[in-house]
This record gives C-alpha cells, sequence and structure tokens, in this order.
C-alpha cells in the first residue's frame, strides 16, 4: 500500500478540488447526451462521461493509495475505446447520414 501525507492539506485540498471538476464535467457531458441535438454528439458526450469516469478512478487511486483500482481505469478506458472506433467504422461505411 502507498502512504499518502495528507497531513499538509495541499494534496486533500488538490484531490477535492479535481473530484468537484470532475463531477462538473460528467453532469455537463449527461445534459449535452440528453440534449443530443444528432446521434454523433451522443457518441461523443458519451465518450467523455467515460473518460471522466477513468478520471474519477484515477483521482479515487490517489486518495486512497490502492493502486489495485487503475486496473478497473484500464478496462473501462479499453471499452471506451473499442466504442469509438465501432461508432466511427459505422459512421465510414455510411450508416449515418
Amino acid at each position: 500500500m502507498i502512504e499518502l501525507d495528507f497531513d499538509n492539506g495541499l494534496l486533500a485540498a488538490s484531490v477535492h478540488l479535481v473530484f468537484v471538476m470532475l463531477c462538473l464535467s460528467m453532469l455537463l457531458g449527461l445534459l449535452r447526451l440528453v440534449r443530443g441535438p444528432t446521434l454523433p454528439d451522443r457518441v461523443i458526450a458519451l465518450d467523455l462521461i467515460g473518460t471522466t469516469v477513468v478520471g474519477v478512478i484515477a483521482v479515487h487511486t490517489i486518495a486512497e493509495g490502492e493502486p489495485v483500482y487503475l486496473m478497473a481505469a484500464v478496462v473501462v478506458a479499453l471499452i471506451m475505446f473499442l466504442g469509438t472506433v465501432a461508432f466511427a467504422f459505422y459512421v465510414q461505411k455510411g450508416g449515418l447520414s
């Protein structure tokens, strides 16, 4: 286990600030996902939400000092990448007009 020094307050404040910023980013992505207006907008918003989830997992890893959580972040990032590639292939083949 990695020991982090949260006594000085700077690291703890930074972790909290990043959590707030990531939550705001996720909220804005959810707003774009709901509003659209087109399917590519919604797919990009879903990709943003997935990337934000990876960031939240990474910050949680720093806060807890447990690097085992990074495996979940890698899995989520790979799934999001494959989904984006699949959508780009679908658009390239003319499935979206």
